[in-house]
């Protein structure tokens, strides 16, 4: 049986741990809370796919086309030859003359909604999607199966026409959708960890990728603008248990380089912003703790 082709992040740190990248023609399920970086990496996904000359397609439910923009504009990209597709609320929506009576909101703004998206993609025929954020849409539906069954639905029809979707989910449900994750053919989860003092961390882990090999456990990631000169790779071969990633984004980055270069250690380059990440070197000492050492 034949690979199916895969599709880079945009990420070439993330293509790392998808060795690879995404296999195209599936939906893939990017989970996280507000302000772990979905809608920065489902932005290069995008870009990825426009600058190898593809059309892409970007469906927001919660933020408008200038928000995304901005976002793009802080870290120095242009969403010019990405098509934005905007389902917001307009001011008729929250006139009186406009609230259902007889029908439940769920039965007629879902319906409209689905209908919207579908017309969008048959006009445009896009290789990649991005629809940003299940949350709308679970509200829309407000029934679990009926929210269920239409991403059920969205996963056949994107099947059967080749397109790889990424679906973002801000996790604002109190219980985590394991369903929703046997729907999707991949899960990326993405994580905020606070510490006693200084900045957050943040990471990351591919959860699945039905029929494929990728890096398992955490990678540690970051996201700021620019990209360190030196860009290039140097790999170790290191035990699984003791590996991390650094994503590099958005922001003056000076990279974390190992003082001595364990036959463990790992650095790859790609990053959150079109950055730099690498796979560092962790140390363990004598106590069994591991030890990061900075130049």
């Amino acid at each position: 049986m034949t690979e199916k082709q895969r599709l880079t992040t945009g990420v070439e740190g993330l293509d790392d741990i998808l060795e690879g990248g995404l296999p195209s023609g599936h939906l893939y399920l990017i989970e996280g809370d507000p302000g772990t970086g979905k809608t920065t990496l489902a932005l290069q996904f995008l870009l990825a796919g426009a600058s190898r000359g593809e059309s892409v397609l970007c469906v927001t439910l919660s933020e408008s086309a200038t928000e995304l923009r901005d976002v793009a504009n802080s870290h120095g990209w242009s969403l010019e030859n990405v098509t934005i597709f905007e389902l917001l609320p307009d001011e008729e929506h929250l006139k009186p003359e406009r609230q259902y009576t007889v029908f439940h909101p769920s039965e007629v703004e879902l319906g409209d909604t689905t209908k919207a998206i579908v017309a969008k993609v048959e006009e445009l025929n896009p290789k990649r999607v991005v629809i940003d954020s299940l949350s709308e849409l679970r509200m829309l539906a407000q029934d679990p199966l009926r929210y269920r069954r239409q991403i059920l639905a969205f996963k056949q029809y994107f099947s059967g026409k080749q397109r790889t979707v990424l679906l973002l989910d801000d996790r604002t449900n109190t219980d985590r959708d394991l369903q929703l994750q046997s729907i999707a053919h991949g899960v990326l989860s993405l994580e905020n960890l606070a510490r006693d003092y200084g900045i957050k961390r943040r990471r990351l882990e591919v959860l699945k990728l039905r029929g494929s090999s990728f890096r398992e456990g955490f990678h540690e990631c970051h996201a700021r603008r620019t990209i360190p000169s030196h860009a290039a790779a140097r790999t170790y071969n290191l035990p699984e248990s003791k590996r991390s990633c650094d994503l590099y984004g958005s922001g003056p980055a000076r990279p974390y380089w190992p003082r001595d270069a364990d036959p463990g250690g790992c650095q790859l380059f790609g990053g959150f912003g079109s950055l730099t990440s690498f796979l560092r070197s962790q140390r363990r000492s004598e106590t069994g703790h591991f030890d990061d050492q900075e130049t």
